[in-house]
């Protein structure tokens, strides 16, 4: 599909630059099964979720993926860490981005500020993507040395410097695992009293795991959404959350993700009988209109970008027209949008179903 067809006007001033004051104090557009559309609020969102569902979250933890470092003439050098391609206890390699005023050479180590021992040793230069590699070492653990050196990324249409809020507030309460340079956004609306809701009315959670990167955030280049190279990222599924979608599915009950994230990692471990397989795996799934799920049947989202890959997913959930008059809905309400604005939720039975991909 074109990907021109994912398109609506967006005004900046929408774009949401600091969290609400509560994280449950947000708005919550509801689309419901007849098509309709309410108005509600994100503190009300447990309570619109099917007694005895599964619900389904993403517990990956946003690292500190901006370090500082200097070279060896003095010069400074921002290094964003984008994937991991391999992790140690002292050393682990990534791909980054660089940034200088001048290139960093080949084989160039640099002394990453705010930690001492942490080195970030230059292995490969830049790609066709623009990205290097670095391999990064400390003899006292390279994960502590990260929390201590480096800075919380925040997503480049928050035009701002991250500060203390948003070490609490741009994660989860639920994030447990680290590896995403990015939020899981959905899931920064929910609370404590969140899931005590949600045990009340009997609704079982589970985790899945998927390291969000950065190319969640990466524009797309081609007129055609089938030609997008669809960015890499890292999921893993437990054999707990597994066993409890296949319990879910036995027994009839509704499975709702919270974020797209979690789509990806269900749709991307899927089996023929709607369960998904165990184990870690990476995926590349692009979703779009013309997909038909086999997991998810109900959905919490943020808003997403234009033209953008997560706003094609949502499409192909509940349908183009539909998904993108609800999005026309939200501007004329001014609704906030992007990682700390509102959130929509598709309830049961709007999200499309029909014969599995293979």
């Amino acid at each position: 599909m074109l990907v021109s067809d994912f398109d609506y006007e967006l005004d900046e001033s929408l774009i949401a630059q600091h969290p609400p004051e509560s994280r449950d104090g947000g708005r919550l557009l509801v689309l419901r099964a007849d098509g309709g559309l309410e108005h509600r609020l994100v503190a009300e969102f447990a309570s619109l979720v099917p007694e005895r569902a599964l619900v389904v979250l993403n517990d990956t933890r946003v690292i500190p993926a901006r370090l500082f470092a200097r070279k060896p003439t003095g010069g400074l050098v921002e290094i964003f860490l984008v994937e991991r391609l391999r992790a140690g206890e002292t050393a682990a390699r990534w791909r980054v981005m660089l940034g200088a005023s001048k290139p960093v050479r080949l084989g160039a180590r640099l002394p990453v500020e705010g930690s001492p021992g942490l080195v970030a040793e230059v292995v490969a230069l830049r790609d066709e993507s623009g990205l290097s590699e670095v391999e990064l070492s400390c003899e006292t653990g390279v994960v502590a040395a990260l929390d201590r050196a480096g800075h919380l990324p925040l997503p480049p249409y928050m035009k701002r410097a991250a500060t203390e809020v948003d070490a609490t507030r741009y994660q989860t309460v639920y994030a447990a695992k680290p590896g995403a340079v990015a939020a899981p956004t959905a899931g920064l609306h929910l609370t404590e009293r969140s899931f005590e809701v949600l045990a009340a009315r009997k609704v079982e959670v589970a985790n899945v795991t998927l390291h969000v990167s950065l190319g969640t955030f990466a524009p797309i280049k081609v007129a055609d959404l089938d030609d997008h190279p669809m960015h890499r990222e890292e999921y893993e599924v437990s054999s707990a959350a597994a066993e409890a979608i296949a319990r879910a599915r036995h027994d009839g009950r509704v499975v709702v993700a919270i974020g797209t994230t979690t789509v990806r990692v269900l749709e991307s471990a899927k089996l023929e009988d709607g369960t998904v397989k165990v184990g870690a795996g990476e995926t590349r799934l692009l979703i779009q209109p013309g997909y038909s799920f086999g997991v998810v049947d109900a959905l919490l989202t943020n808003f997403h970008l234009p033209k953008s890959t997560l706003l094609a997913l949502v499409c192909a959930a509940a349908g183009q027209e539909r998904m993108l008059e609800a999005y026309r809905t939200a501007v004329r309400e001014r609704y906030r949008f992007f990682s700390y604005g509102d959130a929509m939720y598709l309830s049961p039975n709007t999200i499309r179903r029909g014969a599995l991909e293979p």
